[in-house]
């Protein structure tokens, strides 16, 4: 199993994080969304927020690759969720143009 780590922020309006918020509440979750992320080989999946910037945490079985979740993520209704939620989140600065989730390096591991 892979881990990859990565970051974005969410715009910093306290109304727009809190109905980010909501929409990533289990009782909000669309299905599709998560069947898609499932089918790109993600077997788990966890955000973190400390103020406006997040965290992702993703593991991974052999079959994910960051081409297949972008295949994946063509999907209509996954093209409406990206759409959904780019109105609430912002590139981290350094980005490429229209990169959202930025991976990160890890730099130590407890050994």
């Amino acid at each position: 199993m892979t881990r990859y780590c990565l970051a974005l922020d969410l715009k910093d309006d306290p109304n727009l994080i809190e109905k980010y918020q909501w929409h990533h509440a289990p009782e909000n979750f669309w299905p599709e969304i998560n069947e898609n992320i499932h089918k790109a080989g993600v077997l788990d999946m966890e955000i973190y927020r400390f103020g406006n910037r997040m965290f992702m945490i993703m593991e991974v079985d052999d079959t994910f690759s960051f081409e297949r979740m972008e295949e994946i993520n063509q999907h209509p209704k996954s093209l409406e969720w990206e759409a959904l939620m780019w109105g609430f989140q912002q590139a981290l600065p350094g980005a490429k143009p229209g990169e959202k989730w930025v991976l990160m390096e890890r730099l130590f591991k407890l050994p």
